[in-house]
């Protein structure tokens, strides 16, 4: 988004003022008048929600991305490609994001339930806020590996560190994140241009340079 933020700024003269957060809590601060226009989630069902309810802008919704989820750490060697290491267990502290907030924590929980390794790896889950707090433990040495977004390790076709394991399609539910106008955000030339510019090639290349299906 930094990346787009960007190009959206050069390309149109808006400018985007980007605020990260979990999906979840976004979802309680606009519910309660927050001064967003626009939100890109982590998730489909979000949006659906906030436009069901009132809070953004009915026909405006879209799918910007498809996340990957991805077993990693900073350290090489020690995630193998099969994810093996979640078996052997040989680490103290593994990191996800809360699932009842952010949707790649649940898929982290839907993956770790496919493999039969949930309950053994209870006592070493360390729960990150969001998905950048979930990032942010591995990378600060506070657990060993964790379940993070492909995004936040991926670039120009390549995992830029560590070590790491795509975990496959078939052991979570598709992470489909959409963008929707929010409610403040209605007839507001800056946020129909955001979104305008989320459907363009420009924002399509970034986010498929971030190891996100489309």
């Amino acid at each position: 988004m930094h990346q787009i933020g960007a190009d959206f700024e050069k390309e149109t003269g808006h400018k985007a003022r980007l605020i990260f957060g979990a999906t979840g809590k976004f979802y309680a601060q606009i519910s309660n008048g927050a001064p967003f226009e626009v939100l890109l989630a982590a998730d489909a069902a979000t949006p659906s929600k906030l436009v069901n309810e009132g809070n953004a802008v009915a026909g405006s919704q879209m799918t910007y991305a498809v996340g990957k989820l991805v077993l990693w750490s900073s350290k090489p060697g020690l995630v193998d490609d099969q994810g093996a290491v979640l078996k052997r267990a040989d680490f103290a502290h593994i990191a996800y994001c809360n699932p009842a907030l952010a949707p790649y924590g649940a898929a982290a929980v839907q993956a770790m339930k496919a493999l039969g390794v949930f309950g053994a790896l209870q006592p070493k889950l360390v729960q990150g806020e969001n998905i950048t707090q979930a990032y942010q433990f591995v990378v600060s040495g506070n657990a060993e590996l964790g379940f993070v977004a492909l995004s936040q390790v991926f670039k120009d076709g390549k995992i830029i560190e560590g070590s790491a394991w795509i975990v496959p399609d078939g052991l979570y539910q598709p992470i489909r994140q959409d963008a929707v106008i929010l409610a403040r955000g209605r007839g507001k030339p800056a946020a129909e241009a955001l979104m305008k510019f989320l459907k363009g090639d420009r924002a399509k290349s970034i986010v498929k340079s971030f190891g996100y299906e489309l």
